[in-house]
């Protein structure tokens, strides 16, 4: 038996409660009366970031594609909904079943970024869970982590049970089979981790303790189980199988990358030395062009998405890009599915691959030079050149780009000032390869951070004061017309060089920011540096001394994690670095014994480079292969057959706004396939258009949209069952209706509002007896600086009160004109400015959109 958090008082007094409601399209429903263990998988940051993670998708589909496993997900709650969930003492939950965490035999979270640490003692607390491994015992979840920043996870070692090293679509399955072993053999929470110890890629922290000298420094990682002595990263020979990933995870609320993501290759070796995902993520695996159009055909159909993102560390990098963009482009290229290239090198992205890209729509386009001057970037070892970079700027403005982005580093090893000048000067020479027209360069700027596993390990970070001194730099000499400058927040960049090359000491500094407010570091509008000052002068710790350089014979906090790439592979790339030697890439040139291959297992997985052949399919088989996907048809001299969509939006659907409701409706058209007319122009929409915006809190029975087809429904009745499969259960198709539009008149809109208890009822009747008796209820409104008297009498049609409604409910009865063209108001106006309902009350208020009233908006086709 299972718990469900209730949320009804709570969610409505949230800023965006669609995070928190589930209901995704392809998430899982586990019957939990068939399940013997459970996982609830965390990312630790808001909805909109974690809904576009892949390795929370992959791991959550295998492990609910195996017998008797459940896996569902939650995420980091904003700062308002954490403040709810306290204030009505309700524990975190699963977004699938709404099960408190602390309900779940594990608890899985992924490691992204170091900004989130502060945010997994958030999950924790508000699961009921100890902050530290050490003080829960086996009535608890056990606490796994993965991801990123496992290669030093030492700053919230002592929040995790185990933590993963690497990949994790085996492991994740050892681990499962060793915790069912251990279960079934009665083993305590101790003896369950020590026999995790034998999996490869498990880092249990409980079992390694760090020395410290009298000055402070680290001196050793003693290991206190014999035989486990050091962890290496886990490595899958080549990326899971594509029927893993097919139906992904769609969002119901917009992410911050909202499309589909398709992992074409894992792993570079391009061997930048400031680069950690270079290194610890090692050997390149790359996916057949097969698997790759397979995923991306079945996975638009079974989500609806426009665009396809083509994921990889350095996606031009992947051998045969020309081709799989070719094939790619004469798929989707019809249904206007644009292809996203987000990880370009310069020099990879030819004209044969800007062409192809044109064919739908121009993503941006990111240059990434990283530094100002052609010495500089073989200190780091990009293997670009200037001309290279103004080549590729050349290619895209002649294209048709008019904005280009450049990325650039600053601190990075050697730099002088001259490298500093030298960024400015490149944007100014990259704008003037545009041959006339409105061009921007947009140059954005980060510091370096040393990583751990990277041959700049032993190198020091600017301090936050010399950070601030090069960016003002950048400021005063950037050229303001055609140009923007965007930086990363000094201090977070301090942050994150902390979390980065920190050890075990700065457990207590997280958790004394945290319980001083610290939330969400990683957002600019949450972070708060003062927090982090205080928590470290009331530890009496020195912070910058974390990001000073460090001798090559220093016991570094990460020594004992091993990512495959040897330290004699990083000492020798950080003397090449200081020789200005360039290392060419292993695929190209030849094995550069970095230390992590052992060529059986462990090797390169590459695809051979193709000449493009004419395409595989004929019309006719191209037309079956995208039978069941949008037929996206452009609007000309063809008839056009209008529809009225009738539907109702209830439940959860409440919870969503109105732009979130309209991709759902999109996305659930195009999985429908109906030969949809667009827009003209850039970029093509659909040709749909809303009923007015629903309030977000509100449920309707009368909602609509209309839409444009270029061929006659045979069947509405069919059409409209067709889409109730592909829309989420909240949204109901109850009937669709060929019609002619004609324009839009006033109409009256009756309203069912369920009163919560905490209304004062003699004073509702009170005030509504008075607002009824008067002639005239002018308020005040300000928009855009202007004063503006509305009466809100003449727009009031019915105020009627029954206190012993349906179910003993307290209803409100409203009928509210809303006239075309002309200001109107809303039934929370109405509750608060006449009734006098606190602004929390009306958030409580349950508003149901019942009837309208209307002349002749439409006419319905007989």
């Amino acid at each position: 038996m299972t718990t469900k958090v209730p949320l009804d008082a709570i969610l409505p007094l949230v800023k965006k409660p669609g995070r928190y409601i589930g209901g995704e399209l392809n998430s899982v429903h586990p019957d939990y009366s068939q399940i013997d263990l459970s996982f609830a998988l965390v990312f630790p940051d808001l909805y909109e970031i974690g809904m576009s993670h892949q390795g929370l998708q992959i791991l959550y589909h295998i492990i609910n594609r195996q017998p008797g496993l459940a896996a569902e997900r939650c995420y980091a709650p904003d700062v308002d909904m954490e403040e709810q969930l306290r204030r009505h003492d309700l524990p975190l939950f699963s977004l699938e079943s709404r099960r408190p965490l602390a309900e779940f035999d594990v608890i899985g979270f992924t490691l992204p970024y170091e900004l989130c640490y502060t945010n997994i003692l958030t999950v924790l607390d508000l699961a009921g869970l100890p902050l530290r491994a050490e003080d829960r015992d086996d009535t608890f979840p056990l606490v796994i982590g993965g991801g990123a920043c496992s290669m030093n996870p030492e700053p919230v070692a002592d929040f995790f049970d185990l933590i993963v090293l690497g990949d994790g679509e085996e492991v994740i399955l050892d681990i499962i089979a060793t915790l069912r072993a251990a279960r079934e053999a009665g083993l305590s929470r101790a003896e369950t981790l020590e026999r995790c110890t034998d999996i490869q890629g498990v880092y249990v922290p409980s079992l390694f303790k760090p020395r410290y000298a009298d000055n402070g420094q680290l001196t050793a990682i003693e290991p206190l189980k014999d035989g486990y002595t050091e962890v290496t990263r886990r490595i899958v020979p080549e990326l899971p199988p594509v029927e893993l990933l097919t139906r992904p995870l769609v969002p119901l609320v917009k992410p911050v990358h909202d499309r589909l993501g398709v992992e074409i290759a894992r792993g570079c070796t391009r061997s930048c030395r400031f680069c950690q995902a270079g290194m610890i993520y090692r050997p390149v695996r790359e996916r057949s062009v097969e698997q790759i159009m397979q995923l991306a055909e079945e996975g638009v159909k079974n989500s609806g998405f426009d665009e396809l993102a083509l994921l990889s560390l350095s996606t031009g990098d992947y051998s045969n890009l020309p081709g799989l963009l070719t094939d790619l482009m004469d798929h989707f290229a019809e249904e206007r599915v644009s292809v996203a290239l987000p990880s370009m090198r310069v020099g990879t992205l030819t004209p044969e691959v800007i062409e192809q890209i044109k064919r739908v729509r121009k993503s941006g386009f990111t240059v990434a030079p990283e530094a100002g001057t052609d010495r500089l970037r073989e200190v780091i070892n990009k293997g670009i050149t200037e001309e290279d970079l103004l080549t590729g700027c050349r290619d895209a403005f002649a294209a048709g780009w008019n904005v280009i982005k450049f990325y650039f580093m600053i601190g990075l090893p050697t730099e002088t000032p001259e490298d500093l000048a030298a960024i400015i000067d490149l944007a100014v020479r990259a704008k003037k390869e545009a041959k006339g027209g409105r061009t921007q360069i947009n140059v954005s700027v980060s510091t370096f951070v040393p990583k751990p596993h990277t041959p700049f390990q032993w190198h020091g970070q600017l301090s936050i004061a010399e950070t601030k001194e090069r960016i003002d730099t950048l400021k005063r000499t950037l050229p303001r017309k055609g140009f923007r400058l965007k930086w990363h927040e000094p201090y977070q960049s301090f942050l994150e060089g902390l979390f980065s090359r920190g050890d075990r000491r700065l457990a207590p500094l997280i958790e004394t920011a945290w319980r001083a407010g610290s939330r969400l570091d990683g957002w600019s509008d949450h972070f708060l540096v003062e927090r982090w000052q205080e928590a470290a002068e009331q530890l009496g710790m020195d912070l910058e001394a974390y990001l000073r350089p460090r001798d090559q014979e220093e016991v570094l906090p990460w020594d004992h994690l091993q990512c495959g790439v040897g330290r004699d592979f990083l000492l020798e790339e950080w003397q090449k670095a200081l020789d200005q030697v360039y290392t060419p890439d292993c695929r190209t040139s030849g094995c550069q014994q970095c230390g992590l291959c052992d060529f059986k297992s462990i090797r390169p997985l590459t695809q051979e480079s193709q000449e493009k052949k004419e395409p595989a399919n004929s019309p006719e088989q191209k037309s079956e292969s995208a039978r069941g996907s949008w037929a996206r048809t452009e609007q000309g001299q063809q008839p056009i057959f209008r529809y009225r969509v009738h539907y109702s939006r209830l439940g959860d659907g409440r919870f969503l706004g109105h732009l979130e409701v309209l991709q759902l409706v999109f996305r659930g058209l195009q999985r429908t396939g109906l030969p949809i007319l667009f827009s003209q122009g850039f970029n093509p929409s659909p040709k749909v258009s809303f009923s007015p915006a629903l309030p977000v809190g509100v449920e309707s029975h009368i909602e609509y949209f209309d839409v444009d087809l270029s061929s006659p429904l045979k069947r509405p009745l069919e059409t409209a069952a067709q889409l109730n499969i592909h829309l989420p259960d909240f949204l109901a198709v109850q009937e669709i209706v060929a019609i002619r539009k004609n324009p839009p008149v006033d109409q009256i809109i009756s309203y069912q509002c369920t009163l919560p208890n905490s209304v004062d009822l003699e004073q509702l009747i009170a005030r509504s007896t008075e607002f009824l008796a008067a002639d005239q209820f002018v308020i005040e409104r300000i928009r855009k600086q202007k004063r503006r008297e509305l009466d809100l009498r003449a727009l009031v049609k019915r105020l009627e009160l029954e206190l012993e409604g349906e179910e003993g409910n307290r209803m409100l009865l409203l009928d509210l004109l809303h006239p075309n063209g002309s200001a109107g108001t809303s039934t929370r106006e109405i509750l608060e400015k006449v009734l006098g309902l606190s602004e929390e009350q009306s958030q409580l208020v349950r508003i149901m959109k019942c009837r309208s009233q209307e002349l002749e908006e439409y006419t319905v086709i007989n």
